[in-house]
């Protein structure tokens, strides 16, 4: 079955702002969960920073259930109650975390414990939401406009990380145990009801339109088992291919996450005020990256497909770390805001036109798997970036130990960062088929045409 047989995907712009703004409700959950409540651990409570950081890690661990969620809606015909199963229980999970925190200032350990079962509900909170918000958009929005959609989504999400510090910033002071789990609990709560409104009437009335298909596809999938769709999945060339670049350019993306500005204050002697606004130039280079691709990859421009975005991303992402290492030869003499923004500029480009690709690949297949598709890339994302950002940090203290300078050290993390970007660029050129809307997709006809297509390129 093909998109065809319930209509061509044509989600418009209200829509696709809807769906986005069910994504600004996940950041203004996961902001206060992994950043607020986990600044409080370390510096009111005094406790190690190596306690939030597992508890985070514990939450991205937890992504590998994704392929689970997404087979739940393949299988039940609707993602919607799927969304908001997800969003509810992370906001659940996101409470839960702030009472955990005021627990742990008198009892430690039940404290930790509730935190460590909150941590899991924001896990299966974020898998559960996001891997069917991505999947509900890649059946619904129309290949045109899945760049600029990736996009949108992407940026309403940061958007609610700096909308909901900045607001929760004013009724936190002054700070209190109560007023962190009121903030949180309102938070999560508006979160839900914003979701709720936002999804309200999109999914049943697209379903509507073939009741017949919908019912005989939910019997069919019904009768397979999880483990047999997965390994179905994973059988598919392109998919399997698709998810090992997804893993290495995701690790390759999230390893400096931790390190730059360390490697800011060692080579360039810059203050904790500086190294932090030379992450904002970052994150405006991303902004930047993430635009132009929108623009750029629509039909109607035409300059460059989601493929030799992805791939072009990697290669601008290799050769910006390239200057970072150069940076630390030449340090404080090199330009370094300006290899930071276009650090920033490439793994925005890279980023989008990576979740605008996935949305293209995710229903192309001779059975509907989108949900399926969309958890195991999902997954493979999540973990990638969660480890990637321990790797680059232990790596860069190891080193240290084995070199005089330390920004030495950071400069061969950068490096190591760089070929992985490269590999990722090659593995790119092999996942990456271009899905045309008026042809049949790939994963839809037969594994040896597959295999014969992927070898092509």
């Amino acid at each position: 079955m093909t998109q065809s047989d319930v209509g061509a995907p044509n989600l418009g712009w209200l829509g696709i702002i809807r769906m986005g703004l069910v994504q600004t409700a996940l950041g203004s959950i996961i902001v206060l969960t992994t950043s607020t409540i986990n600044r409080v651990m370390v510096v009111e409570l005094a406790l190690a920073a190596a306690l939030p950081g597992a508890l985070v890690a514990w939450h991205y661990a937890l992504q590998f259930l994704r392929p689970r969620w997404g087979y739940g809606a393949d299988t039940g015909g609707r993602r919607t109650p799927w969304i908001i199963f997800g969003i509810a229980t992370l906001g659940l999970g996101g409470a839960a975390a702030a009472v955990a925190v005021a627990l742990m200032a008198t009892s430690y350990w039940p404290g930790l414990a509730l935190a460590v079962l909150a941590f899991t509900l924001v896990g299966i909170g974020v898998g559960a939401a996001g891997t069917n918000l991505l999947a509900l958009l890649a059946t619904l929005v129309h290949a045109d406009r899945r760049a600029p959609a990736a996009t949108i989504v992407w940026m309403m999400m940061i958007a609610g990380f700096v909308v909901t510090t900045i607001t929760a910033s004013s009724f936190l002071a002054p700070f209190s145990m109560t007023r962190l789990v009121a903030v949180t609990a309102t938070v999560s709560l508006i979160a839900l009801v914003v979701s709720i409104l936002a999804l309200w009437g999109v999914e049943p009335a697209r379903a509507a339109a073939a009741p017949a298909v919908a019912s005989e596809r939910t019997n069919t999938e019904a009768k397979t088992a999880f483990r047999t769709a997965l390994s179905e999945v994973w059988d598919e060339p392109q998919a399997r291919r698709f998810t090992i670049f997804v893993f290495v350019s995701m690790l390759a993306y999230s390893m400096q996450d931790l390190i730059l500005e360390p490697f800011a204050g060692f080579a360039f002697g810059m203050n904790p005020a500086e190294s932090t606004k030379l992450a904002g130039h970052q994150h405006s280079g991303v902004f930047l990256g993430m635009a132009l691709v929108a623009i750029c990859a629509h039909p109607r421009v035409g300059f460059g497909s989601l493929r030799a975005w992805t791939v072009g991303g990697c290669i601008a992402s290799a050769i910006a770390l390239l200057g970072l290492v150069l940076a630390g030869l030449f340090a404080p003499h090199w330009p370094l805001t300006a290899t930071v923004i276009a650090l920033g500029f490439a793994n925005g480009a890279f980023a989008v036109a990576a979740i605008a690709t996935m949305m293209s690949l995710a229903g192309a297949g001779r059975e509907k798997r989108e949900g399926i598709r969309m958890g195991l890339w999902g997954a493979a994302q999540a973990i990638a970036f969660g480890a990637g950002g321990f790797v680059g940090a232990a790596s860069a203290d190891l080193i240290r130990g084995l070199v005089s300078e330390p920004a030495d050290a950071f400069t061969v993390v950068f490096a190591a960062e760089a070929i992985l970007f490269l590999a990722a660029a090659m593995l790119g050129v092999r996942a990456i088929v271009e899905v045309k809307s008026a042809e049949k997709p790939v994963f839809a006809r037969p594994v040896a045409d597959v295999a014969k297509a992927g070898s092509a390129i």
